[in-house]
Order: C-alpha cells, then structure tokens, then sequence
C-alpha cells in the first residue's frame, strides 16, 4: 500500500467515530424558552417539537459552530416544508426558542438569504422564498433535499445532472491531462481498491470524492470546474446515510480505473465511454439514461 493509501485510510478511520451520517442530526434538547407555553405565544405550524432544540453535529464533523447549526436546521425545516412559503420568520422569536443571540440569529438568516431560501423586506421582515427562488444547486440545500421528503427527486436530479456533467469532463481531461494530476487520480484509484478490500466505506467515499473532483478540475474549463462541488454533493448522498458514497463494488472500481487509463492514453473517446459506464453503476440511472431508439 503507499503512503498516501496508508494516510488517507488511517486518517478517516480516526474521525470516522465522531461523523455523523449525510444529512443526519444529534438532537441536543435545549430547555424551552421562559413563556414557551403560554397562551398567545407564536405557533410553529406544528414545528414546535423541533424549534425547542439544534441540531447539534458530533465534533469533527463540519465543525460548524452555533451560527452553522442554526443554519442547518432552519434550512432543513424550509427545505422539508415544515416552514412552508411566504412564512414570516421573526428573529426575536427564532432567538428565544433556539436560546441564541440576536447576532447569531441575524448572521443565519442572511446566510439562509444568500441561498434563496427566506428574504428580507423593509416594512414586511423575513419570510420564507418559494422553490422557484432557491438555489438549487447550493451543496447544502442539496443535501437537506436528499434527506428530506425530496430525497427520490433530488437523487434522480442529481444523477441525471453528473451524466450531463462528467462524460463531457472526462472527454476534455484526455486533452488536458497533467501528469501529477493523473498520477493523483491513480493513487486515488488505488486508496479505493485497499478500502473496499477492508470494507471501509468511508475512505472509499473520500477518495471517490476526490476522484471525481480532480477530474473536472483538469478538463480545462472553468464553468464544469465551478460545478465540481455539485458532483461532490451527488457522491455524498448518493449511497445514502450508511455509504456516504457510491456503494463500493468491484465494477465501480474497474470503471474508475478505466478512466485513468484513458486519460493516460489521451483518448478523450475512451475516457468519456468508461465514465458513462461508471455512471451506469449508478442504481438510479435506469431512470435517466434514454431508451435505445427502435429503427
């Protein structure tokens, strides 16, 4: 095994005890807010069993602080509906029940803003944007669809969106090719055969992650590159909550290593033609590729 194996291995092993799954949360109860229960306090439309707590992230996991978590539930609570649109967010409310600051209440809702998610009026404070003004293409608001009551539309979404994506990539790599970067992509490939050898799934999701990542990054075109983080998401839930990956298998593997031969070779043809039988892998991509044509 080399030593980038060997690194990278033991290295997800150790904050493998500390990692939550895609999309899961340690609820920590925090206590109700004085008043919480009196008559003409605010109503949640049912949301009241989840406002009472934050989701909390085992450490060395996103290392998000409160102002991440506030984030992550406010978002997975619009993204699942439980606030639906138009709904009007009052920040004093939002601070008692979460226990948290006005700064940290505020430093939230503008990140939940930035993401299309809620907006701010003069005159008419935040409320919840419809679906049509998210963005949809934000990693987090990827991953909070993928686990919520969205999950088998944004999985079939992201799917069909990587095979539009990295066939092409993967074309332009085999003209673009640079030799550390391709020596990296082998190494990548054989991090993923030593895991799946020891059934650790975690590590073959990371290199698999990077894989794909270093493959867009050396296609030569800025705009595929900026959508690498898209394709990063795809792979986290992808497999789901006990993968994290693509499930790992023995055709998984000959695919990648397909590719880097390909790529190797410079046969943009080869490289894309691996690729699309890679994504064939794929359990949802029966859905996605079209229907041989009848002559």
């Amino acid at each position: 095994m080399s030593t980038l194996a060997h690194t990278m291995m033991t290295a997800a092993r150790s904050a493998d005890s500390g990692l939550a799954s895609p999309g899961e949360l340690d609820r920590y109860p925090y206590a109700e807010a004085p008043g919480a229960d009196r008559v003409g306090a605010p109503v949640w439309d049912g949301a009241d069993t989840e406002l009472g707590r934050v989701g909390r992230r085992t450490a060395g996991s996103r290392g998000r602080g409160l102002h991440g978590q506030l984030v992550q539930q406010l978002g997975q609570m619009i993204v699942s509906g439980d606030l639906g649109a138009d709904r009007p967010l009052v920040p004093e409310e939002i601070g008692q029940r979460f226990e948290v600051s006005r700064t940290v209440v505020r430093e939230s809702l503008r990140v939940l803003e930035a993401k299309g998610l809620v907006s701010a009026r003069p005159n008419v404070g935040t409320r919840v944007r419809p679906v049509s003004d998210w963005n949809l293409l934000d990693p987090d608001i990827i991953e909070w669809r993928a686990f919520g009551p969205q999950r088998d539309d944004q999985r079939r979404e992201l799917t069909e969106l990587r095979w539009t994506i990295e066939p092409l990539a993967a074309r332009l790599a085999a003209g673009h090719g640079r030799e550390d970067i391709q020596q990296r992509l082998s190494d990548m490939v054989e991090i993923m055969g030593h895991a799946m050898g020891q059934g650790d799934a975690l590590t073959f999701a990371r290199a698999d992650s990077e894989f794909h990542a270093l493959l867009i990054q050396i296609a030569g075109n800025r705009m595929l590159e900026h959508l690498s983080g898209i394709v990063s998401a795809a792979l986290q839930v992808s497999g789901g909550p006990v993968a994290g990956c693509e499930r790992p298998n023995d055709a998984s593997l000959e695919h990648h290593g397909r590719i880097v031969e390909a790529l190797a070779g410079g046969d943009g043809a080869a490289a894309e033609a691996a690729m699309r039988q890679l994504l064939m892998v794929h359990p949802e991509v029966e859905r996605v590729v079209p229907a041989p044509r009848e002559h």
